[in-house]
């Protein structure tokens, strides 16, 4: 006797593909079609093949690209740093350690427009906080425009970026952290081990596999950011600041070349492609080294 085929779990499961082709296989079926064009504001639109990216890598493109990992790299390590010691803190047994895990919620919770706009007023030269406090303590000999100068510029960047994704950093690792066994620290404890070996030995080896997985999402958030680059700086001071993200928005919206903007998406989406697959490989062989063990 046959076994009938049920087509009702996979009724359940259309709708949710459905939505998965309109809101994303649409979209970049879309955006690749269109980085084969001229597409722009004129009407109509011709078939131009590679063209497109051809150009890309005639232009300063591959600068823009070391540019753009340089300030992903930095600011997630920093982050993941940060973090790192945040969750430790939050998670020792101090009075009052409930109150600090609020207070260091505002940064994330704080819709990214006002940080960031409060983070340019700090920036600035004439009246902002840093520049001042710098005065007065002898650092600078006069006001400084932090976002007028290319490094400056760009280690402000990463200083906002890492002031908004620490604390989620630092929530997730708490999360992983209070998670280990107790009966590890004490064992550990009883045998003579101080904190610090402990920490190195017990709490960093149980929590790499979330500072992986914490890392390769605040990568490609970073990667992906425009808001904290965009008000700070839009992309200057002569180009200093502008990212693959930025240099998109600016090919296709600003200029209306959006055959080249599509191009430049598509880019986009290859590295994070590639350096997401070389990521969780490097987490697999991770994963068998410490199953071997």
């Amino acid at each position: 006797m046959t076994r009938r085929f049920d087509f009702f779990p996979y009724l359940l499961l259309l709708p949710a593909l459905l939505l998965t082709l309109t809101i994303v296989a649409w979209p970049l079926f879309e955006t690749f079609r269109l980085s084969l064009t001229n597409a722009s504001l004129r009407p109509g639109e011709e078939y131009i093949g590679l063209k497109n990216y051809v150009e890309i890598f005639e232009d300063d493109f591959f600068e823009v690209i070391q540019r753009t990992f340089a300030w992903m790299f930095v600011g997630v390590a920093l982050k993941l740093i940060v973090g790192t010691i945040g969750a430790v803190l939050l998670n020792a047994a101090l009075p009052g350690r409930n109150l600090f895990r609020i207070l260091i919620m505002p940064p994330w919770i704080v819709p990214i427009a006002i940080g960031v706009f409060m983070w340019s007023w700090m920036y600035n030269g004439q009246f902002g906080m840093i520049s001042g406090v710098a005065q007065k303590i002898g650092l600078l000999s006069g006001p400084f425009e932090f976002l007028a100068h290319k490094n400056s510029a760009f280690l402000a960047t990463i200083v906002t970026d890492v002031w908004v994704g620490t604390p989620l950093v630092a929530l997730y690792l708490l999360a992983a952290m209070q998670s280990i066994p107790r009966e590890l620290h004490e064992a550990a404890w009883v045998d003579g081990a101080s904190r610090f070996y402990r920490f190195r030995r017990i709490t960093l080896p149980l929590l790499a596999p979330s500072i992986f997985t914490m890392g390769l999402l605040s990568a490609i958030w970073t990667f992906n950011s425009f808001d904290i680059i965009w008000i700070l700086t839009e992309g200057g001071p002569r180009g200093a600041t502008t990212t693959m993200i930025i240099d998109t928005y600016k090919t296709a919206i600003s200029r209306f070349r959006f055959g080249e903007g599509s191009a430049r998406a598509v880019m986009i989406l290859l590295c994070l492609t590639a350096f997401s697959a070389v990521n969780l490989m490097l987490m697999a062989r991770a994963g068998r080294k410490a199953g071997g063990k």
